[in-house]
């Protein structure tokens, strides 16, 4: 996968690395219908985990959990089987995953985190899997070419691999990076507390341990809890932050979240725009709201309506469809303070503003809208003129190829 390189302001620029930042190493390998990355670092790290809010939550899930308070150096993950809804077994299959990496790279089970996602209900082969782990084992390398193994050995129904990785300047000039892999294109409509998609962020600053929970808590909320697929949460969704410290820096500033919200929110956008079957890529931006929460709840309304989704796809500016999203968002609003913008290709259009539509049947405004939303990136502003609250969601439109992936999925 070619990035992009350029600055983004003055302290931070794009590398190539993806999560082969400093001090880390990684490895993908597949197997038919089963993959298997590994992500590792020299030195212990600082470890912020978030996981599903689903009730139904993945064996490989509870075992990071309990490791997660340990002493932690990286992550083995498998794709081609959830290992959800598995019972003990799974509980003691996700273990044994942690206990064969570690075994190969002298370190002790509760060293690794482990994730899994696929199909829910079945149980791992683990001959396979314990394969995997010895192959991957034997290819970890600090090239970026590693990381990108990584993440094509996670994906499942994705189209590409997702990776991203930047460097940026603390304000004692230290240098740090930071770097990442999704995978996700389907049954996305992350919920995490403390997102099927998984994410794994490396770092190599240091970030104290009474900070790193509510640093990736806050990118996780500008990023993946505004990211919505199809509206399912999946019993394996996981973010995880992996910071080693091999920058040397003795805390991390704004330019480090700046950054790190930064790779959150460029994973999440990939993450839309590979949406099962997905054509066209939505974004919908609400500002002025009354608070934080509401400009959440009303941009997560938009990209997550079926039939704002729906629209999209058949290229119909519909945008009564928009409006009544916002509506039952449980945001506080006033109807003749709305204003509505839609924009493709950097082609603007009002369709409401304050209140007074404009887009109706043979205006000019509604002409103009059918070419936007014709385009294959929807940008949606509204403007709820009640404060200065602002809150950006990513999504995509719902096809019928994403019906024909998800009725064969099993079959």
């Amino acid at each position: 996968m070619e990035l992009r390189l350029f600055y983004e302001g003055d302290n931070m620029k794009i590398s190539e690395k993806g999560v082969c930042v400093k001090g880390f190493s990684a490895a993908g390998v597949k197997d038919g219908k089963y993959g298997l990355a590994i992500v590792l670092s020299e030195r212990r790290c600082t470890t912020s985990l978030m996981i599903t809010s689903n009730k139904i939550k993945a064996a490989p899930l509870l075992v990071s959990a309990e490791h997660a308070e340990k002493e932690v150096y990286g992550v083995v993950v498998n794709s081609g089987n959830a290992n959800a809804f598995t019972g003990e077994r799974g509980m003691v299959d996700a273990g044994v995953m942690c206990s064969a990496v570690a075994s190969r790279l002298n370190l002790s089970s509760d060293n690794f985190l482990v994730a899994s996602t696929g199909v829910i209900g079945r149980q791992l082969d683990m001959d396979v899997i314990e394969g995997l782990i010895e192959r991957a084992s034997q290819r970890l390398s600090s090239e970026s070419s590693a990381s990108v193994e990584a993440a094509r050995a996670i994906m499942t129904t994705d189209t590409f691999e997702k990776v991203i990785s930047v460097e940026t300047v603390l304000n004692d000039g230290t240098v740090v990076e930071i770097g990442g892999i999704a995978k996700g294109s389907g049954m996305i409509a992350p919920d995490l507390n403390h997102a099927t998609m998984l994410c794994f962020i490396t770092t190599s600053a240091y970030i104290p341990e009474n900070k790193i929970d509510e640093i990736l808590s806050e990118a996780v909320e500008d990023s993946f809890n505004l990211l919505v697929v199809d509206g399912d949460t999946s019993t394996n969704d996981v973010v995880v932050l992996f910071a080693n410290g091999m920058a040397g820096n003795r805390d991390v500033d704004e330019n480090f979240t700046d950054s790190l919200n930064f790779v959150a929110k460029e994973l999440a956008k990939m993450i839309a725009k590979d949406g099962e079957g997905a054509t066209k890529y939505i974004e919908a931006t609400v500002k002025n709201a009354a608070s934080l929460e509401d400009a959440r709840k009303a941009a997560r309304a938009i990209v997550g309506s079926n039939l704002v989704k729906t629209a999209v796809f058949g290229g119909d500016p519909n945008w009564g469809r928009i409006v009544s999203a916002v509506g039952y968002s449980g945001c506080n609003l006033e109807q003749d303070k709305m204003s509505l913008f839609v924009s493709e290709s950097g082609r603007e259009v009002c369709l409401v503003r304050k209140g007074n539509p404009l887009a109706l049947d043979s205006t000019e405004e509604l002409e103009e809208a059918e070419n936007v939303f014709a385009g294959s990136e929807i940008y949606i502003t509204l403007d709820l003129g009640l404060g200065k609250a602002e809150a950006t969601a990513f999504g995509c439109d719902l096809t019928y190829d994403y019906v024909k992936i998800n009725s064969e999925y099993t079959t």
